[in-house]
């Protein structure tokens, strides 16, 4: 008996792989930003107005207190 070698399509399953990872990357991107944005916002007002951070030492019980002071904005 002869066997027929029938040419098989080509696979899809690179083209949707390649298709899945730029989506994923464009959503990576997307939230990067997004959290770029958020950080820059904080840092801004940080840097405008002082901030107090009140602690108390686990060791001796202390308390701690420390002050940022910031008086610009940081220029990029």
């Amino acid at each position: 008996m002869a066997r027929e070698n029938k040419a098989k399509p080509p696979a899809q399953e690179p083209t949707l792989d390649i298709e899945n990872i730029k989506r994923q990357l464009k959503m990576m991107d997307q939230r990067l930003d997004s959290i770029d944005s958020t950080i820059s916002a904080v840092v801004e007002r940080v840097m405008s107005q002082p901030v107090t951070i009140n602690l108390t030492c686990p060791h001796c019980g202390k308390d701690i207190e420390i002050s940022i002071m910031g008086n610009k904005k940081p220029s990029r």
